[in-house]
């Protein structure tokens, strides 16, 4: 080694880092990075997730603008007690998707996840069309949550154009997710650490307020002795509360995505599947129950709630009887950071999906290179410019084809929940018929076979279900723009089977191989 060689390496930083290669080994290796980041690029990931990244990532996905804001609307719509037998029986089915990638993610945990374990273990084709049908609902939901954050801005700068916050805040999120995974994933952290702590303070404030130690006149549980008051509207109310709610927990799936760029995911992400989801349940069924308590369903002000209302939002409601004054630009505030990291989370999510496809064969190679830091740059590019279209298609021609590519977007995610069911159900299958014996999962899903049985039955009820009051109304547009997820996903799916000739992966030809990093950790409980 030459003189100059030498006084180049003293210029350097040294150490060793885990990277995980396109065929999902993962080794530690010697790298010498340049302070300014130079050095070539491997195409590799790199595990910087840990602990308390992957618990927030599971969290923050599913606390956003659906319990802010969305769920006055559901207790309008069916009383109370109506909106809280919705949000638990997709809490329900959630629970047992989690459950079902969990066992998944934990026994391989890569960045394409479900993607992956549809090509693995059900077919190609299958897993081509899951898996830009998950890029596609992340990247319009990016352009969605700019769009939002343009309309929450406007509360504090009235003057400034929509579109100017909207581009500034693509640039920002693009920035966080261009540095590294720990990057996301700090941000991530307090991003959703703001949206946790704003809905713990509420269910405090709403405790006292039931009890009458804080806000004046406590109608106690008044609001529940009425039975036609709580179940307003009967099963019909609930079904339409089963949509929202739906929507509302769409994210908890990112560990699933997050899981490829653990540390130590055999340990982690069980831990995340087992403790995060009665969080979220709490905070969900919790806030539900305080807001029936505290306004009563008929109030209009919970029908009017909205992103561009947010004096009308169910939180500021309950915070302002709290003698809060500043309960509008408190939550004017969180909302606007559950939009971010919605964002933040959907660019890391889509970009990460178009990374693994590209390295098995169903996305140009190009979005499978990753710079010295082991970050897709390509891809995330690739999903930024949809971001940006998408948010400039929502100012252009009174945004009508913004409106068609968010309603296509919005069936998407449920679709891909009903691939993890498929999946999993035949993965557990393909596992045990390979001679492997259900003791050896790092984790194991309760409730199997009905678990993946009944989640996916509930999925096709909310598939159905999408928009059943245009359907029985014969609004011909409106149930198409509500329905074309559907045929757009078959097509893929379809037509890359008839192009390909794949067909579906025999259970005995199965691969279950895990990244090779991933050691064999001591068993899991199961509840």
């Amino acid at each position: 080694m030459g003189l100059g060689s030498q006084t180049q390496l003293s210029d350097r930083a040294i150490e060793f880092e885990e990277e995980i290669k396109p065929d999902g080994t993962v080794g530690s290796s010697l790298a010498i990075a340049a302070d300014h980041g130079s050095g070539e690029s491997t195409n590799e990931l790199k595990r910087g997730l840990n602990h308390r990244h992957l618990q927030m990532i599971a969290i923050g996905g599913a606390i956003g603008t659906g319990l802010f804001v969305a769920s006055g609307s559901t207790i309008s719509q069916a009383g109370p007690g109506g909106a809280l037998a919705g949000y638990a029986l997709v809490g329900l089915m959630v629970f047992l998707l989690m459950q079902s990638l969990g066992e998944m993610s934990a026994k391989i945990p890569v960045a394409g996840s479900f993607q992956s374990f549809a090509t693995r273990f059900v077919s190609p084709s299958f897993g081509f069309a899951i898996g830009w049908n998950y890029w596609f609902n992340w990247a319009i939901t990016v352009a969605a949550e700019l769009v939002a954050a343009g309309i929450i801005m406007d509360f504090w700068f009235p003057g400034v154009p929509g579109w100017v916050w909207a581009g500034f805040f693509l640039l920002v999120l693009t920035g966080l997710n261009a540095l590294s995974a720990k990057a996301f994933g700090e941000s991530e952290f307090w991003l959703s650490l703001i949206k946790v702590s704003a809905v713990v303070l509420f269910l405090i404030a709403g405790v006292l307020m039931i009890f009458g130690i804080l806000g004046d006149n406590s109608p106690g549980l008044s609001n529940w002795e009425n039975r036609d008051d709580v179940f307003h509207g009967g099963w019909v109310s609930i079904i339409s509360v089963f949509m929202v709610a739906g929507f509302s927990f769409q994210g908890t799936e990112l560990v699933g995505v997050a899981a490829g760029e653990a540390k130590d995911p055999r340990r982690e992400v069980p831990k995340a599947i087992r403790t995060v989801f009665w969080r979220i349940m709490l905070f969900y069924i919790g806030a539900i129950f305080i807001i029936g308590c505290l306004i009563p369903f008929t109030d209009p002000s919970l029908l009017a709630s909205g992103e561009s209302d947010i004096a009308s939002s169910p939180f500021t409601l309950v915070f302002s009887r709290a003698g809060i004054a500043f309960a509008a630009a408190l939550m004017n505030a969180v909302i606007l950071t559950a939009i971010l990291s919605a964002g933040n989370s959907g660019l890391y999510a889509s970009t990460r999906m178009l990374y693994a496809m590209a390295h098995d064969g169903m996305a140009p190679k190009i979005f499978g290179r990753t710079n010295t830091r082991g970050v897709p740059i390509a891809a995330l590019l690739a999903t930024a410019a949809v971001g940006l279209f998408g948010f400039l298609s929502a100012i252009v021609g009174q945004g009508a084809a913004y409106s068609w590519l968010l309603n296509m977007s919005g069936l998407c995610g449920f679709i891909v929940w009903a691939g993890i069911a498929v999946s999993h159900y035949r993965f557990r299958r393909g596992f045990l018929a390979q001679g492997n014996k259900v003791s050896d999962l790092p984790y194991k899903a309760s409730l199997f076979p009905i678990g993946p049985l009944l989640a996916f039955a509930l999925l096709i009820l909310v598939i159905a279900g999408q928009n059943y009051e245009a359907v029985l109304a014969g609004r011909s547009v409106e149930v198409l723009s509500s329905y074309i997820g559907l045929p757009v996903f078959i097509v893929l799916w379809l037509g890359h089977r008839y192009i390909t000739k794949s067909k579906v992966v025999p259970l005995l030809e199965m691969d279950l191989t895990a990244p090779k990093d991933v050691e064999d950790e001591p068993r899991v409980a199961t509840h």
